[in-house]
Order: structure tokens, then sequence, then C-alpha cells
């Protein structure tokens, strides 16, 4: 089969898989179908029904046919992944702890599992239960060992420059305006994904003009996502009403014209020259004998040594990094940040001595 990017291919997504190319996906987006098993129509107190899962396609036999099914279509997706891609898939209580102990017996090396915690989930209108307000993704790489693709700083730029933790809150369920619907004005997908969570999977896990592969696709968010990052996409998709729905989604979305630095956000930051501490002796920014004190504290303090070795108050001799240590109990510790030296009256970190070695003795050149 030819590798068609940008369109959504009718069918299940097993044979499809195992007609496309091997090695030919970076990132794969699963929301495979939970199994919730419902066995009754849902109501709420006022005794109007709830819209709930009831679809025939998370219809199972049993968790022996869900287990078939599932270890079918994540060896698939094994396939056509590339060695560097790597898979997210999402699910609930009733799923993903099996889905999950697959994944790893197939040799999926399991990175995160994230949790989408819900604004705005569905209350247990019985009172039996607590309300199940998240779903988890499991994401994996191909193997232990193989390289995959994490945009690191693309992530702290959407938190703020903090590092994005593995709990996913302010993430609304669909609903409203991004809510697809059918001519009728019925939703067109009783499990779609918010566009919020999608954004994140696809930004941090892929790159412009990457191929992003939906086994599942619905409603058809990967596709409108990943259009709109600029992102090649495949939908797979067994139900013609949604390939219909999601087809007139994904042809709505019009993203901004390419340009590989608004676009691509992999980190550009060179790699800063290594400057030796004893450079700076060697060239007159800082002198032998003089006192540093650590973190500020002038009850912990050490001398600079000829040979760039620092001798504590203590006793312990040793460089920037493992004097830092010894006073830490032995923890890492990054000598340049925490150790300071009293000039005319202020505390200045060795890390300003650096810069300005770094700006006076190297060219742009090198």
């Amino acid at each position: 089969m030819r590798l068609q990017p940008n369109q959504i291919i009718a069918g299940e997504c097993i044979s499809v898989m195992q007609s496309m190319p091997a090695q030919a996906v970076d990132l794969v987006f699963a929301d495979p179908p939970y199994n919730l098993q419902l066995q009754n129509e849902l109501h709420r107190p006022n005794m109007t029904k709830v819209d709930a899962v009831t679809d025939r396609w998370d219809q199972f036999e049993g968790f022996a046919a869900y287990d078939e099914f599932t270890r079918a279509w994540l060896t698939a997706c094994k396939r056509v992944l590339k060695p560097t891609g790597s898979i997210w898939v999402i699910g609930s209580y009733h799923n993903i702890f099996r889905v999950g102990k697959m994944m790893q017996d197939l040799g999926y090396w399991i990175m995160n599992d994230v949790l989408w915690i819900k604004t705005n989930p569905m209350p247990n209108f019985r009172g039996v239960r607590f309300t199940n307000a998240h779903e988890t993704l499991i994401w994996a790489s191909t193997g232990k060992g193989n390289r995959y693709t994490f945009n690191h700083q693309a992530m702290k730029g959407m938190n703020e420059e903090k590092q994005m933790r593995s709990d996913w809150w302010l993430l609304p369920v669909a609903s409203g305006a991004e809510r697809v619907r059918d001519e009728y004005g019925v939703k067109g997908h009783s499990t779609q994904k918010p566009e919020a969570l999608l954004y994140r999977v696809i930004l941090s896990c892929s790159n412009p003009g990457d191929l992003v592969l939906d086994p599942f696709f619905g409603s058809g968010t990967t596709g409108a996502v990943a259009k709109l990052l600029h992102r090649a996409w495949i939908g797979i998709e067994r139900e013609e009403n949604y390939v219909k729905l999601a087809q007139e989604r994904i042809d709505a979305v019009e993203p901004e014209f390419f340009q590989t630095a608004s676009f691509d956000v992999r980190s550009k930051k060179k790699t800063a020259a290594r400057i030796p501490f004893s450079a700076l002796l060697e060239g007159g920014y800082l002198k032998p004998g003089q006192k540093l004190y650590f973190r500020k504290d002038k009850q912990r303090s050490a001398i600079i040594k000829p040979d760039a070795r620092l001798r504590t108050n203590d006793g312990f001799e040793g460089s920037i990094h493992r004097a830092g240590a010894h006073l830490m109990d032995g923890s890492p510790c990054n000598g340049w940040e925490h150790w300071y030296l009293q000039d005319n009256g202020d505390m200045v970190p060795l890390d300003d001595f650096r810069k300005r070695y770094r700006i006076e003795q190297i060219t742009p050149d090198g």
C-alpha cells in the first residue's frame, strides 16, 4: 500500500495498518474503545437520560476478546512506527491497565503515564462511586534505549517556563463550539477528545512535516490539530458517518502559512563553550587565596587554591562541584551556581565571572 498522507482511510485499523509500509510513522495517537461494558441506561436525578457511550464499537464479548483485539492493533502500530517514533494511548480505569501491560509485553518502553484531569467531568449520578474526573494517557517509545522526539523546551514554554508535569489540569472535555455535530445538531461522536489535549501530545512528540497516525480517528481531532501544527497525518476509521464528519472538520482548518522559524519548536540554543574553573585563575578573573562562600553563607566558606581546587573551612579539597557536593552531604552540586565571591560588598556568583570570561575572551567564531 502506497502511503498517502493527509487522508482518512475507511476500514478496520488492524488490516489497514498491516497493509501500510513498515517504519513509516513518527507518532501514533490511539484512542481505542474503552470496553465500558455499560449494562443499563443511566439517568440523572431528574430522570433525564444520560447520553452515555453505548456504541456498538465499544462492545466486546469479554476481556479475552478485548485483549485479543488490543494486542493485534498494538502490534500493528509497532510495525508501522519508525524506531525513533513514539505512541500515546488514552484510556480509563476500564481498560488502561490491561493496555499498559500489553504494551510492555510487546516491547514498548513506557516513558510516562499522564493524567488528563478534567475541569468538567460528568458526575456519578447514583452516588455510589467517586466522580471519574480523569483519564490516563500512556506515552511510550518503540523499545528500551530507542531514541524518540520530545520537545522539552516547547513544553516548558507552554507551562510558563517551568518543566511540565504529568498531571494535565485545566483541560475541559470537548463541548460548546468545539463539539462536532451532525446536520441535526446531534453530537457526532460520543468520546470526542478536546483539541487542547492533542495539541500537547503532537507538539511535544513530533516536528513539522512528521507523520502522525490515529488508528481510531473518530471525529478527527488528531487530524485537525496535526494540520494546524503543520504535521502530516493519517486517520483510520471504520464508521462511515465519522469519516464524513471528520473530513468536513479538517477541511475547515486553515493553518497559518508555514515558516520554519515560526513552527519549528526544536531547541536551537547553541551549546556554550565549556570554561574550566582554572581559566578564570589564569585569566586574572579570580585569584588564588580568595575566599568563596557557599550559598552566600559566611559560615560555609572555601579558599581558592592555585591548582583551581577549593579547600573548605572543614579541610575538604576538591573542584568547585565536589567541594559543593561535600557541603551538601554528597548531593550533586553545580558549583558555578552555588559558590559566591564577596565583591565590593555584594555576593557575586561564580557563574557571573564565567559569563564575563565568555564575552571578553571567546570570539563569536569560537
